[in-house]
């Protein structure tokens, strides 16, 4: 096994530790004092009724804007939020947390509580205030740290039970109050107990282990509870039995059917949010209201039954990254989390497959995910699960109904520590106790087992790279480690809830050496809870030390590709954050959170399937035939099924790993590995040609030049990559897999034999089929853009529809992936062609991607380029196909769907011009981006950090 990070040193000396790595030391320090600023320099004001106003660029440590202790509307405050609670009972949902202004009223009021409301008020400050370093939360901690310092009075706290509140908001603004009340003869047990029982301390801990050593006996206790493990061991064990109501969802439930894209907007309101699960009708679910709301009355006739209910189904998470979706199972499936307003954790998930970044995300939630055979279970059937023996039976007959063996034992300690995350900063802190007093590790956490001790033949390229990431040579299926992330992305409809996370972790600035948010999904069609997250998003990214793009800029992994490093790891808040060069693990917002704020991840290293290509790329196949060429490959192979019932697929939770396909640029490459998102794939490695990875870097590092000298932020995270960009550049050497390497499957595919495209049959990605098999079937409408697109698909379906004459006989989208795309497209004309034809053009970014923004008419058949076809997605009762842009051109001229010799005869026309049509952006060789570049010089200091990095 191996313990890298947080595992053995806690968040903080990890990020002490990832500081040492970065590509710029002095930033990374600069990041870790943000990050440790609420513990050493943010000192709480002796003000009661503060709010919290976000930092500024110019000053990256918070600042305070208190409102007046004399509120003026301050008695009207029951009025109005009785008013909102009213209005959420009427939706059935309880209301939502205070927000920093409502706190500020509150807090004034119970200075003087009126006569009867004393009791309510109190339970409102206790139980309904976010935790961490959230805006409302510091107004609380401001609040109860008055009282302590007997600056402010409350009749219904004394300062002992002010404390005793501050223990309850798990870290961020109350530690330092907390850890001061140690000097206190009066305050220090109650401070002392609620410290033992806290876990985002951070560097405090230091402040804790001084007082210790100075002889402070409560500091003392302190640091022996956390070596002991007792915040642990004061939790509940799994229970050896549990009895749950099957909540049974038949064939696959994808996150689109748990979190639908049009409800994309309220996902960090979880109880809002959560009406929208399964709210499109299928069978044995029914929804109170078809399309709007779920499937609320029979959740609860289901719970009349007495017993939680657990999430049973075929398939289950498959689809994007989704943690929202995880939120809306556990908010009707889970149990509540002791003075944190609406979030659950806990519960239990079934499945004959569960989709790997969607039970990750169920193991960051402290729930406990089991894929097992679900073939005797049924809606409503009450069912006893043994975890410890690893079998379920029927609770009335004692039936043995499936048996299951536990992905790994850890899974039991982190449902009992309340999910991975805190399990996995607990057991730091534990580590980081026992050697302040010399005690040799804990033998009270399970350890991951799997990984086999013998040193394999050889590594894949997968397991190289998370090796680099881990100091070691490589890393065998089965280790648990925790790779540094050198890259992390989030997105527009993922970003709030992560923001929300971040919060929650204490997090005041990104341990991660790179981290971008983008708006590409809610860009285009913004509601007006998006148009305030465009404005304020920005600002929490940038003050943390990370990059922001601007609405309209473009998609998230197109921006992103550009400023990855060779052999590197990384995540993102999207599941189609592929890595076309190095390695990412996609996950949920709450891991995403973790990545950016700790500079590491979780791993359980996956086993690898590797696909070879061989053979000569026939005339008129394209990149994105030979992405369907996988998953068709797979089920002639026997290894991949499109019945959903006991579903078969070799690439589920594993890596994929491809390899023969050379003089790949590697936006190429990047529709390959896109697409490893839909194969359920863990992650994806493809190999390119050395060459191409150089030119590739020379015009990011252009680029990124470009973003600093428009004024885009954090300059000193693109300064940083930059450095490192040409740092590898001196010295190009990249990683390759062992020749002996061993894989789970492998896979071959033979390019001479494709002769014809390959598309994915409505509406499932999996369902690959040749064109031969769909020729004819009319389309209604086509849509070319998506993360799957470039600068050269819009070219090709540009010149094909340049010889149309007139309109063509479909409603065809055009969306290119970034505003760079499009100022290409512009200047050669392309765009005058799309318009003269009847084409709508869209705002570069998602577009009909993921069903958030436009839609496509209901039941109508489309060709598409995005990434998925899952029903209902780009439209209510589409029928889509997954198709190259080529083909999807040709489909627009036609109004259906071509022979194979139709196509090739338009592929001709193309490929004759292949040259100019398949020119990407090279930035190096852009005149406007070049002469924006050389205003830009990088700092010494990001240099020198970057060279001894290299060094070493």
């Amino acid at each position: 096994m191996l313990r890298r990070g947080v595992a053995e040193k806690t968040v903080a000396l990890t990020r002490a530790r990832v500081a040492s790595r970065s590509f710029l030391a002095t930033a990374s320090k600069i990041r870790l004092e943000n990050a440790r600023s609420y513990s050493r320099k943010t000192t709480i004001p002796d003000v009661a009724g503060a709010s919290f106003n976000i930092c500024s660029q110019q000053n990256r440590r918070p600042r305070m804007v208190f409102f007046s202790q004399q509120r003026r509307f301050a008695s009207t405050f029951k009025e109005e939020y009785e008013k909102h609670v009213a209005e959420r009972a009427a939706q059935g949902i309880v209301p939502k947390p205070l927000s920093p202004k409502q706190c500020s009223d509150l807090v004034e009021l119970l200075k003087n509580p009126p006569k009867g409301e004393e009791e309510y008020l109190l339970n409102l400050l206790k139980t309904r205030v976010p935790p961490g370093v959230d805006e409302a939360a510091y107004v609380k901690a401001s609040f109860l740290t008055s009282i302590v310092k007997g600056s402010v009075s409350s009749p219904l706290i004394n300062k002992a039970q002010a404390i005793e509140i501050l223990g309850t908001m798990q870290g961020g603004y109350n530690v330092e109050t907390l850890i001061s009340a140690l000097d206190d003869a009066q305050l220090a047990p109650v401070a002392s107990k609620a410290l033992k029982k806290t876990l985002l301390l951070f560097d405090a801990f230091y402040d804790v282990e001084a007082k210790a050593k100075a002889g402070n006996s409560f500091a003392k206790e302190i640091i022996q509870s956390w070596a002991d493990a007792e915040w642990f061991l004061s939790k509940p064990e799994v229970p050896k039995k549990i009895t749950t109501t099957v909540f049974f969802v038949k064939g696959e439930t994808n996150t689109d059917d748990l979190s639908p894209a049009p409800d994309a907007w309220s996902r960090p309101d979880i109880p809002l949010h959560g009406l929208a699960m399964l709210k499109n009708a299928r069978e044995g679910i029914i929804p109170d209201k078809d399309g709007e709301i779920g499937p609320m009355k029979q959740i609860e006739e289901l719970k009349k039954k007495g017993h939680p209910l657990a999430y049973v189904g075929d398939v289950v998470g498959t689809g994007s990254s989704r943690k929202s979706a995880t939120n809306s199972v556990l908010w009707f499936m889970g149990e509540e989390i002791p003075f944190v307003p609406n979030k659950k954790s806990g519960g239990v998930c079934i499945g004959g497959k569960i989709a790997p970044i969607f039970f990750n995300t169920m193991e960051d939630a402290g729930a406990l995910p089991i894929e097992m055979d679900v073939t005797k279970m049924n809606m409503g059937d009450v069912i006893d699960i043994y975890p410890y023996e690893g079998v379920v039976k029927n609770n009335a007959t004692g039936e043995v109904l499936s048996e299951f063996k536990l992905k790994t034992e850890v899974l039991l300690d982190e449902v009992r520590a309340g999910g991975r995350i805190p399990l996995i900063i607990g057991r730091g802190l534990t580590s980081k106790a026992r050697k302040s007093l010399n005690l040799e590790p804990s033998k009270v956490f399970r350890l991951p087992t799997g990984a086999s001790e013998k040193k394999p033949a050889g590594y894949t390229l997968a397991q190289k790279i998370v090796g680099k990431a881990c100091g070691v040579e490589g890393v065998s299926p089965g280790t648990y480690c925790e790779p540094a992330m050198t890259t992390v992305g989030s997105q527009d409809t993922t970003g709030p809830m992560t923001r929300d996370e971040l919060k929650d972790l204490a997090c005041l600035g990104f341990s991660a050496d790179l981290v971008m948010q983008s708006f590409c999904h809610t860009a285009a069609y913004p509601k007006p809870v998006d148009v305030v997250t465009h404005h304020t998003l920005p600002d929490f990214i940038r003050t943390r030390g990370g990059v922001s793009l601007r609405p309209g800029d473009g998609i998230i992994h197109s921006w992103l590709n550009r400023m990855l490093l060779p052999d590197t790891v990384g995540t993102g808040g999207d599941s189609h954050t592929r890595f076309p060069i190095g390695i990412s693990f996609p996950a949920g917002s709450g891991l995403v959170a973790f990545a950016a704020a700790t500079g590491v991840m979780p791993l359980d290293m996956p086993e690898s399937v590797l696909v070879r290509f061989k053979g000569k790329k026939q005339p008129g196949v394209t990149i994105r035939d030979l992405v369907h060429a996988i998953p068709y490959q797979a089920i002639q192979d026997g290894l991949l099924t499109v019945e959903k019932k006991g579903k078969k697929n070799i690439f589920s939770g594993r890596i994929l790993e491809i390899e023969g396909l050379h003089n790949m640029t590697v936006e190429e490459a990047f529709e390959i590995s896109d697409a490893s998102a839909e194969r359920s794939a863990a992650g994806c490695t493809i190999q390119v040609d050395k060459d191409k990875i150089i030119e590739y870097l020379n015009s990011n590092i252009t680029m990124l030049k470009w973003m600093i000298s428009e004024g885009y932020g954090d300059a000193r995270a693109m300064e940083r990559r930059i450095a490192s960009m040409e740092e590898w550049l001196k010295n190009p050497v990249l990683l390759k897999a062992d020749p002996k390497a061993e894989y789970a499957a492998t896979i071959e595919i033979d390019l001479d034999k494709i002769k014809e495209p390959i598309l994915c049959a409505p509406n499932d990605p999996d369902d690959a089929r040749l064109l031969s098999q769909v020729q004819g079937d009319k389309i209604d409408e086509v849509f070319i853009g998506s993360c799957m697109t470039n600068v050269g698909h819009f070219r090709a379906a540009g010149k094909l529809l340049r010889e149309f004459t007139g309109q063509i006989p479909t409603r065809l989208w055009i969306a290119p992936p970034t505003k760079m795309d499009a100022g290409v497209l512009t200047e050669e004309g392309y765009y005058s062609i799309f318009g003269r034809v009847g084409a709508r053009i869209e705002m570069p970014g998602c577009s009909l991607c993921m069903g958030n923004q436009a839609r496509v008419g209901d039941s109508t058949t489309v060709v598409s380029t995005s990434t998925r076809n899952f029903p209902n997605r780009l439209g209510k009762g589409a029928n889509v196909y997954l198709a190259s842009a080529e083909l999807a051109a040709v489909a627009s001229i036609l109004g259906r769907l071509p022979t194979p010799a139709e196509y090739l005869e338009y592929a001709a026309k193309i490929n004759s011009t292949a040259a100019d049509t398949y020119r990407y952006m090279n930035f190096d060789k852009m005149e406007s981006y070049v002469k924006s570049a050389a205003k830009v010089e990088i700092s010494a200091e990001a240099r020198e950090a970057a060279k001894k990095h290299f060094s070493k």
